[in-house]
């Protein structure tokens, strides 16, 4: 017998400044029964080959698609994440292209914790960024 308990999500925020940058400072979450912990996804196509070298907000754009696909194998969607860890090789070009990232987070209705990373390189040459998300259900 398979039981489905509500999901309830709480916004801890001792301080106030994040919610304005989409992401709350911790998320208390209580009565879920399926945990997805999803691996690093970049700007890959179907067949593992990388994608719109030199283009942060496209490859960005691909990562996102590629988390959702992870997400809808599990029957997520972006509604379902809790947290999401960010890396670059280039935070002050991720920057300026954060919004392609908070738009659709906005419009999923979640301001997941977050942690953004700049890093020397990913595993894909050519690749500037890399997102690993946890969702809940």
């Amino acid at each position: 017998m398979d039981v489905q308990m509500d999901v309830q999500r709480t916004a801890i925020n001792p301080v106030t400044w994040s919610t304005g940058l989409g992401f709350n400072q911790g998320e208390l979450v209580s009565g879920h029964t399926r945990t997805l912990y999803c691996s690093g996804q970049t700007a890959t196509g179907g067949d593992g080959a990388p994608q719109h070298e030199g283009d942060m907000a496209a490859q960005l754009a691909l990562s996102l698609d590629n988390v959702e696909a992870v997400l809808a194998g599990a029957g997520m969607t972006l509604s379902d994440v809790v947290r999401l860890a960010v890396y670059a090789t280039d935070v002050d070009l991720l920057l300026e292209h954060y919004g392609v990232l908070a738009s659709r987070l906005g419009a999923a209705g979640v301001a997941p914790t977050t942690t953004m990373l700049g890093v020397t390189r990913l595993a894909i040459p050519g690749q500037m960024v890399e997102l690993e998300a946890t969702a809940i259900a």
